[in-house]
């Protein structure tokens, strides 16, 4: 109960999902499950989204990192992506993306199970690709 009580709190910190989708039946691996791959995408998607908040030319991510699976992703997950930008550099921007799967259990009931977390790094460019400041102004709007 505690642990689910500190999950609640700590997506209630993030906000809205920045990315809602389905899982699918293409979207498995052999075994039956949500292929990681496809899981890994859908956070990309919400990171760069979250990241658009503050560098809203283009960013580009550089990194990926501490991607932790907690539970398999089933075909019919609602799954909701939250994203919460935690770090601004001067050209770089650290989000931290929650991947929660609404499912029916076996009573017939939804429930949220959290199903993947990660850390992602993206570093804001021109539309030629080249690395561009992050506004100030915009920072100082975020919180940064």
């Amino acid at each position: 109960m505690a642990a689910e009580l500190a999950m609640k709190s700590s997506i209630k910190d993030m906000g809205e999902p920045k990315l809602k989708i389905v899982a699918m039946p293409s979207d498995t691996n052999p075994a039956g499950n949500i292929f990681g791959g496809w899981i890994m995408s859908q956070i990309d998607l919400a990171g760069s989204v979250a990241a658009r908040e503050l560098a809203p030319e283009r960013t580009v991510t550089i990194s990926m990192d501490k991607v932790i699976f907690k539970q398999p992703v089933y075909v019919g997950d609602i799954l909701s992506c939250y994203a919460k930008v935690v770090k601004v550099g001067n050209t770089s921007i650290t989000v931290d993306v929650e991947v929660i799967a609404d499912r029916v259990n076996q009573e017939g009931f939804t429930m949220c199970v959290p199903v993947t977390s990660a850390t992602l790094t993206f570093v804001s460019v021109t539309r030629d690709g080249k690395k561009k400041p992050i506004d100030e102004e915009l920072k100082r709007l975020h919180g940064f």
